[in-house]
């Protein structure tokens, strides 16, 4: 059974959120949800949230149990940039891009062999 969860339009950039996304890969759910609580980056707690939602979804919408839950795949997509510009010198402007990302989490059941 896979269960998934996206957040769209997350306002930080895909590469910022590969970071954290590659460090909770494969492991079990609510242990990712530990490791995401205590890392400094700004993408865990995006992440985090994602991931709590996956996990309800599970719960909830196929009755699974959220102990037996593990992260099989996440990635984060481009999403629409936001330019901006910045004032500078001699009536020149200096664009900003401001990066957003879509987060997938995708979740499965870990069979045991009882």
């Amino acid at each position: 059974m896979e269960v998934r969860a996206i957040s769209k339009y997350m306002g930080i950039s895909p590469q910022k959120a590969r970071l954290v996304l590659n460090e909770v890969r494969g492991r079990q759910a609510e242990e990712a949800l530990v490791m995401l609580r205590f890392m400094p980056q700004q993408a865990a707690r995006l992440i985090e949230k994602t991931l709590k939602s996956a996990i309800a979804n599970g719960v909830e919408n196929f009755g699974l149990e959220a102990e037996e839950l593990y992260i099989s795949k996440t990635y984060a997509d481009h999403a629409p940039n936001r330019r901006w510009r910045r004032f500078g010198a001699r009536g020149r402007f200096k664009p900003w891009i401001r990066r957003s990302s879509h987060i997938t989490v995708i979740l499965e059941e870990r069979v045991s062999d009882e």
